[in-house]
């Protein structure tokens, strides 16, 4: 038995009430199924702004139809923001759905009576949805805009909805959004914004071209100071707000949007984003940009022309400064290239890496001797700075002078697809991309890198050895110990001590002001040819990296990273870190100190007199004792030695020799230094010794020479060989040609093809190598 009403009235209640349910129902349903249909139109584009690290504007750009619109977080709508825009344009908004109807019932009976529309009765939901769709101001249109409204309501918190009406209310011309009109007309941001000034910019959008900010100022005065008096009279700020707004002048005109770090600006651009906040620390940022301008300027009288640098916090590895050039505007000497990002010979700056790597490999220590002579690795023979050699040198007087020749040798011990490697983790792109490609040649700059990979690279060895990826922006917070172990702190540490001595010769001989400059550490570079000079610093605070030069790769014969970066280095240090009292760097506990053989760097063995400390890492650096010197049983009259097999019984004696090698041999001999010699052997002695035979190192074994036939050159001889040999025999095709000392070169003209180059030494040893020859038209 079905329920029916007795009542006529509650019947009539009954079949309203079921039928307005249906109504809502289908109106609801009608509502989702139009959404889905007919999306609200919210895809704005924002005009990409660059912010430093308080939030201030550095850098926009605009959007691609022409507009300022700069996005305001919901962070910058002040409270004092909030409240006047909701008092003046939507006081009820916090209550209505996005649709006003009283309002729009009273403006409705206002038009119909007074034959005109005098009142719109926009909410600021409705505002918003206008200014996604404009569209000519009909009744239908109207509609759609309610609709909108609501599907903005439905989409959106209140916030976000107050949030868009900032971000796209009309301030005339091509200015659109509150953050933009603030930055233009007030150079601040919104929530630095006055009560004044807020409402003054809160009714230029009702009459944007009657009201134009700069000329019609006046005008928007005597607006404004209606407004404010209807908001005193509304008691919705107080009296004493009301009378400091109302007495503040309004001087405002259009300036023009912030163009800082214009290089940095547009390598973050590419990165997309509406609002990219960088690190960049502004103060710091200018003052470096007017040191580098200065400098250049300077610098412009020896045709050197342009510079870059970047400075990082090291931490919390924020890059806090970034210079691309001297001049961005400068279309003369290509200002617009950025220099931090461009890929350039990086000279000698990756040899302290390198040196960091052997010492974790237990290859060398700081003391470790290294031989700097004539060395040849498969028709490569890199070549000092200076074009002379040093002989005996330690590793730490290497890598303060910057010696290209033992770089070369440790990059050969330590292996370059290793070292490619430890480069790769520091994030060196094209070297890891040419990585197959790279040669020893390397370590002395044959590779690209970028002033910001090198500066990056450099801050491991102010962190304990670890590199962390610089951080441009703010999107992610380093936590401590983070990042990417590449050398230990053991061996950053000896890094950092011989990196921090300014008795070295690339200290810059016209640098005086050192007084108050703090204590860092450094690496010079020069590149081939004197197309660029880097210096890069750091201590625990900052890193510095310097590169000089053109960007037409023009070499300039002035140009050093010591004489041309480094006082521009220096002079960087001097202001963002002056005076400083900042401890240096303490030795950690993986290193310690031990006694070592000055002649060899190892530890001493019976016979070592001379001994001096070094660091070493325990269970890691070498604890082979110092083999130095050799026992050899010579004659009476020390005229000749004797190896075991003829030896005799007696008349004999035997004698403590230093052992020299036979590359330091030539070098001793070329330069006619005297060193103690073992004596020539036996030559009654009928042993044939098998081992340590002459090593031909010209010509190369395998290689192909062509030779001009109307100015033909001949071929050079010249081979290495042992401490007891003296004499050499040399052979052409198995032909006798000369036999000579050890230590000096010959000269021969080849047959062409084929040949067969043979050296025989006064012990019996041979060696054989073949080369072919061709005759050309040259």
């Amino acid at each position: 038995m079905t329920w029916r009403p007795r009542h006529r009235y509650t019947q009539i209640v009954y079949k309203w009430s079921k039928r307005l349910l249906l109504t809502v129902f289908i109106a609801i349903i009608l509502f989702f199924a139009l959404n889905w249909v007919f999306p609200v139109p919210d895809n704005i584009e924002y005009s990409t702004i660059i912010t430093d690290s308080k939030g201030e504007v550095l850098h926009a750009f605009l959007t691609k139809d022409e507009k300022w619109r700069m996005k305001t977080e919901l962070e910058e709508i002040s409270p004092l923001l909030r409240k006047t825009i909701i008092e003046k344009e939507d006081k009820y908004f916090y209550r209505h759905p996005g649709i006003n109807a009283m309002a729009i019932g009273r403006a409705f009976f206002k038009n119909i009576f007074r034959w005109k529309r005098t009142s719109g009765a926009s909410t600021i939901t409705m505002q918003v949805a206008r200014a996604l769709e404009p569209k000519r101001r009909t009744y239908f249109n109207k509609v759609v805009e309610m609709f909108r409204a609501l599907q903005l309501e439905h989409k959106y918190t209140k916030n976000e909805i107050l949030q868009l009406y900032l971000n796209l209310v009309p301030y005339g011309g091509n200015i659109e959004g509150v953050k933009s009109a603030s930055i233009l007309y007030f150079k601040k941001n919104p929530d630095h914004l006055s009560l004044a000034e807020i409402t003054a910019l809160s009714i230029i959008p009702n009459r944007p071209s009657s009201l134009v900010m700069g000329k019609h100022n006046d005008r928007i005065v005597q607006e404004r100071n209606r407004w404010l008096q209807q908001f005193a009279n509304d008691k919705v700020f107080t009296q004493k707000e009301i009378a400091d707004a109302l007495s503040e002048p309004l001087t405002a005109t259009r300036g023009t949007v912030p163009q800082l770090i214009p290089h940095l600006a547009w390598k973050l651009k590419q990165q997309g984003g509406d609002i990219i906040k960088t690190n960049i620390e502004l103060n710091t940022q200018l003052k470096t940009e007017k040191l580098v301008a200065d400098y250049s300027r300077i610098l412009t009288l020896k045709n050197i022309r342009n510079a870059a640098v970047i400075i990082i916090d090291n931490q919390t590895h924020n890059v806090i400064t970034y210079v691309g050039s001297a001049n961005f505007t400068d279309t003369i000497d290509a200002g617009q290239v950025n220099g931090a990002h461009a890929i350039r010979q990086p000279g000698s700056t990756l040899k302290p890496l390198l040196y960091g790597l052997c010492i974790d490999e237990g290859l060398m220590t700081p003391k470790a001797i290294i031989t700097d002579v004539a060395v040849n690795y498969g028709g490569y023979a890199p070549e000092n700075y200076d074009k002379q050699f040093n002989g005996y040198v330690t590793m730490e007087y290497a890598l303060e002078h910057s010696l290209n020749i033992p770089a070369v040798k440790s990059l050969q011990s330590l292996g370059k697809d290793q070292f490619i490697d430890k480069l790769g983790a520091c994030n060196f792109k094209q070297i890891k991309k040419d990585q197959r490609k790279l040669g020893l040649s390397l370590i002395l700059g044959g590779c690209g890198a970028t002033l910001e990979e090198l500066t990056g690279m450099y801050t491991l060895f102010a962190n304990e050895g670890r590199y962390v990826v610089p951080r441009y922006t703010q999107e992610a917070f380093h936590q401590p110990g983070e990042g990417q172990k590449i050398l230990t702190p053991a061996a950053t540490f000896m890094i950092n001590e011989i990196l921090s001595k300014v008795n070295r010769p690339d200290f810059p001989l016209n640098w005086q002001s050192t007084e108050h400059m703090p204590k860092i550490a450094w690496k010079t570079g020069t590149s081939y040819g004197r197309r660029d000079a880097w210096s890069i610093g750091y201590n625990k605070k900052y890193t510095v990296g310097i590169w000089t030069g053109n960007f037409s790769a023009l070499g300039i014969p002035e140009l050093s990273g010591a004489n041309i970066a480094t006082p521009l280095l220096f002079k960087i240090f001097n202001t963002i870190d002056y005076d400083s009292d900042q401890e240096w760097f303490t030795q950690p506990k993986d290193c310690d100190i031990r006694m070592v053989c000055s002649e060899t760097g190892l530890p001493p063995g019976e016979h070592c007199g001379n001994t001096v400390t070094d660091y070493f890492i325990p269970l890691i650096s070498s604890t082979q004792f110092c083999n130095n010197l050799q026992e050899v049983a010579i004659s009476a009259d020390e005229k000749f030695s004797y190896c075991k097999t003829c030896q005799p019984a007696d008349g004999y004696k035997k004698k403590w020799y230093r052992t020299v090698t036979p590359d330091m041999q030539r070098y001793f001999e070329e330069r006619h230094i005297v060193y103690e010699k073992i004596p020539p052997h036996n030559p009654n002695c009928e042993r044939v010794f098998k081992d340590g035979g002459p090593a031909i190192t010209s010509p190369r074994s395998g290689s192909e020479y062509y030779i001009s036939k109307k100015h033909p050159e001949p071929l050079q001889l010249s081979c290495n060989v042992g401490n007891d040999v003296h004499k050499v025999y040399w052979y052409i095709n198995n032909q006798f040609y000369k036999s000579d000392e050890s230590h000096n070169r010959q000269f021969f003209m080849p047959e062409e093809g084929p040949v067969k180059i043979s050296c025989t030494d006064d012990k019996g040893r041979n060696r054989d190598i073949w080369i072919r020859v061709k005759y050309v038209d040259l």
